[in-house]
Parts: C-alpha cells; sequence; structure tokens
C-alpha cells in the first residue's frame, strides 16, 4: 500500500483537531501518559504505546483514532523517498 502526501496530511490535521478537542483536557491530570482518541471523541489512556495501539485498534477499528502523548507537542516528521 502506498500512502500519498493528501493522506498523511489530513490524518495530520485530525490528529491535531481531536487532541485539541479532547486530548487537551487531560493534560493537567493525565500529562505523559499515551491516549488514544477515536473519531467520536472516545478516550483510552495507557503507559504504553504499542499496547496502547493494539486496544484502541480493537476497540475503535483501522485508521478510526489518532494516538499520541498528553501533553507534549505533537510533530510530524515524515520521511519521504523517491526510489
Amino acid at each position: 500500500m502506498t500512502i500519498s502526501r493528501e493522506w498523511i496530511e489530513k490524518k495530520a490535521a485530525e490528529t491535531r483537531r481531536l487532541y485539541e478537542e479532547y486530548g487537551k483536557p487531560l493534560e493537567s491530570d493525565h500529562a505523559g501518559k499515551f491516549v488514544a482518541i477515536s473519531l467520536d471523541g472516545e478516550i483510552l489512556l495507557g503507559e504504553r504505546e504499542g499496547e496502547l495501539f493494539y486496544q484502541a485498534l480493537d476497540a475503535f477499528g483501522r485508521n478510526k483514532f489518532a494516538l499520541t502523548r498528553v501533553g507534549e507537542e505533537i510533530v510530524e516528521v515524515w520521511l519521504h523517498t523517491t526510489p
């Protein structure tokens, strides 16, 4: 599967929006934890990113959530290489 730049930019914008709306309110009580936020605003919190990823995948479905760390600036770094 080839991931297009447009898809990446859309997912990054979606992650920022979900975090601003649903993740930011968690900063005072859950800073440093990982958060998975569904497209509907449901939240899962965890200590380990990998474990939380699989929990969110089971709960929300593929490409139906954002995953980040509470209280840290969201940074997207994408390497694009051409053959």
